[in-house]
């Protein structure tokens, strides 16, 4: 079995998503943790108040499900994941055979029904239907995006078909610039970048100071769910503006149209370095 992630990089990880901002899927590619892992990180924290990880299971030392409302309450909340992610997220030191036996005794079987992805459809339709109701000059998008000198590199090479292209990058963590910026009827609004990583601060300071003085009565910002983009004074901020909020249905940044001048621009960037 390998070894667990270091406490130090589970802190480095859950600090830039819970203090900075950061969202999960840019913490997964910076610090090269899967979603799913630092997604249990997260859930370990939130129910024991720590993300230390779990003493490695020892055969002849497998504590035994007792408790089985509490398990049948347990797989109905997790019955998405696997054994093993369930394993880690049980109180007690526990095998995933354990877990499987458990959800065979309890009558749970290993399946699963996608109909999630109709409901987002919906929501997706639901939220055309509201952007073609406005005129284009109405709808403001907003988004940010960030690189670092490895992003510079060309992500292909040419070689003989068959085998694999073979290229060194430094291992090393640069320096990061992020940006901000709105897009409104083919025009780039109120332009931003700064070092670091985004977060609720940065976001409120920029709607504020540059996006808000651009923006006219009426309009509409449409943004993603990021935790950063919601609470704090965004609202309020937005409402004295005579603006409304409209935040994109999960899973659909492609329906942000700034995306593609961020995709432009990484590209511009890359061909120039």
């Amino acid at each position: 079995m390998p070894a667990p992630y270091s406490y130090d990089l589970r802190q480095k990880v859950i600090d830039a998503i819970e203090l900075d901002g950061m969202p999960k899927t840019e913490a997964s590619q910076v610090f090269h943790v899967s979603r799913n892992t630092i997604n249990l990180w997260l859930q370990r924290k939130a129910q024991t108040g720590d993300f230390l990880p779990k003493p490695h299971h020892r055969p002849g030392n497998n504590h035994k499900i007792t408790d089985w409302q509490k398990f049948k309450a347990f797989a109905q909340e997790h019955g998405h994941k696997t054994s093993a992610q369930m394993a880690e997220l049980w109180d007690d030191d526990i095998s995933p055979r354990t877990i499987s036996r458990a959800l065979k005794k309890i009558g749970f079987t290993r399946k699963k029904t996608y109909g999630y992805q109709e409901r987002w459809k919906q929501q997706r339709e639901e939220f055309m239907a509201q952007i073609e109701q406005m005129e284009p000059e109405e709808v403001v998008y907003l988004d940010e995006a960030a690189m670092n000198s490895q992003d510079s590199d060309y992500p292909y090479g040419y070689c003989e078909e068959g085998k694999r292209f073979h290229a060194l990058k430094s291992g090393k963590r640069q320096g990061r610039v992020s940006m901000i910026a709105a897009w409104c009827h083919q025009q780039l609004l109120a332009p931003f970048s700064f070092e670091g990583c985004c977060n609720r601060t940065v976001f409120e300071l920029w709607l504020e100071f540059i996006l808000i003085p651009t923006l006219k009565p009426g309009q509409t910002l449409v943004l993603d769910n990021a935790t950063f983009h919601k609470g704090g004074r965004i609202a309020e901020l937005v409402e004295a503006a005579q603006c409304r909020l409209l935040y994109l249905p999960p899973y659909s940044p492609d329906l942000n149209k700034i995306e593609k001048c961020w995709s432009w621009l990484k590209a511009r960037i890359r061909h120039c370095t």
